[in-house]
């Protein structure tokens, strides 16, 4: 499952910085426990996917798992050897520009121990260090 913007034609965005603290989503909206990011990076569409179906999987596809980010950047590359000019390129890969403080991903519906392993085990799919949430502790 390809994690893409449906409308992308004449559209090369501007590189987005990552430094910095989030403005939203900052808190549990959703589930009980969530992951919030601790640094910035760019998260790509298959670094999401990947944490996704680790966290299914041991889940045993029980409770609910929210997604708080969406790969909207393209980040674009132009072919090797190739003159100057000729405009910016075609998107490579598509990321989502995550804060520190950011909730990435929430999940409901199963108990405390089985949710946090499933997000240790989604921290190790992600380029940057991440915090285990409760609902309760969340908006520190």
């Amino acid at each position: 499952m390809a994690l893409v913007p449906k409308k992308t034609k004449y559209r090369r965005p501007h590189r987005l910085r990552y430094d910095g603290k989030a403005k939203g989503n900052l808190e549990l909206y959703f589930g009980e426990y969530g992951l919030k990011a601790m640094e910035g990076a760019w998260i790509t569409q298959n670094q999401i996917e990947a944490a996704r179906v680790a966290m299914t999987r041991y889940m045993k596809r029980g409770g609910k798992i929210w997604i708080n980010i969406f790969p909207h950047l393209s980040l674009t590359k132009i072919p090797l050897e190739t003159r100057m000019g000729k405009g910016k390129g075609q998107p490579e890969q598509w990321v989502a520009v995550v804060k520190e403080g950011k909730i990435m991903f929430e999940i409901a519906g199963v108990s405390e121990e089985v949710a946090r392993e499933a997000l240790r085990l989604a921290m190790h799919k992600l380029p940057i260090k991440c915090k285990f949430v409760k609902k309760e502790e969340s908006g520190e």
